[in-house]
């Protein structure tokens, strides 16, 4: 099967610049669009409001059928309202310039159903926040670490609006992963045209001056327009300062790894980073 761009489409506010970033991603990869609706049937069970104990012989049985029935229902209604969006989603995509966006909805829970979809998605793109990001529920914005963790393809999160970019900020740090990701920079029509900066954060060494100069020649040498920095200071300050300064549209970062730059995107910080970013973030592994 051919590798798609894979959007997943929920109820939050940034349905539509999950719609039309993923749009724009499909047309310059050359890619298949598909939309996914997941619907988690067991994101709203009311744990914390048991009261089944406290009630007299008898009650507890019909407490529990009215219970089921009312998640039935809720099911019913999740999954009426995720085929709206769907069709909502391929009709702005279709507007965006793509033939044949394809629709799926599918049952689970968010993060385990992306992983399984993984083997066939060449770019995931994903809200930064879900329609219940301020619940402990399986929709994006609980789950934010979980999906970078898990998911072994690249995965663009992005904001309410879309923008489209034409300044482009990869975090670097001289690493194995983070030089694949300058190649890659480098070579995909996802960027063509774009303007390539590059950032190091750490102190003023040869070393970083040689690890900088080898990533702008790499971006220049595809055809790029390539400008770079080294700054010191703590790795999120000093990232949000440069893009603010640059004008940047998209940063690029990678998943993994020892350095400041790559730990950032290990643990908590992970999804407050995430989360407060003005402008996409792709991430890769």
């Amino acid at each position: 099967m051919t590798e798609h761009v894979l959007a997943a489409i929920d109820g939050s506010q940034f349905a539509e610049g999950v719609c039309d970033y993923a749009a724009w991603a499909s047309l310059a990869l050359g890619a298949p669009l598909s939309f996914v609706h997941v619907v988690d049937n067991h994101s709203w069970a009311p744990e914390e409001q048991n009261l089944s104990g406290s009630l007299r012989f008898g009650a507890r049985e019909k407490l529990m059928e009215e219970l089921s029935a009312l998640d039935e229902q809720r099911a019913r209604v999740n999954r009426e309202q995720g085929k709206l969006m769907l069709e909502a989603a391929k009709a702005r995509a279709v507007e965006d310039g793509v033939s044949s966006p394809t629709t799926r909805q599918l049952n689970g829970t968010l993060v385990e159903t992306l992983v399984e979809l993984e083997k066939d998605v060449r770019l995931l793109v994903v809200g930064k926040r879900g329609e219940t990001a301020h619940q402990a529920s399986g929709h994006l914005g609980a789950n934010l670490e979980r999906v970078v963790r898990e998911m072994h393809r690249p995965i663009l999160m992005v904001p309410k609006a879309f923008q489209r970019p034409e300044k482009v900020l990869i975090a670097f740090d001289g690493s194995q992963t983070a030089r694949k990701g300058v190649e890659m920079l480098a070579r995909s029509p996802l960027f063509a045209g774009a303007t390539c900066h590059v950032l190091i954060v750490g102190a003023e060494t040869a070393e970083h001056r040689s690890e900088l100069a080898w990533a702008l020649n790499t971006l220049r040498e595809a055809g790029h327009h390539a400008e770079g920095a080294i700054r010191a200071g703590e790795v999120d300050d000093a990232l949000q300062a440069y893009e603010q300064e640059s004008g940047i549209d998209l940063l690029v970062m990678g998943a993994y790894g020892h350095s400041r730059i790559r730990h950032l995107l290990v643990g908590s910080t992970t999804t407050a980073m995430l989360r407060s970013s003005r402008i996409p973030v792709l991430i890769l592994r």
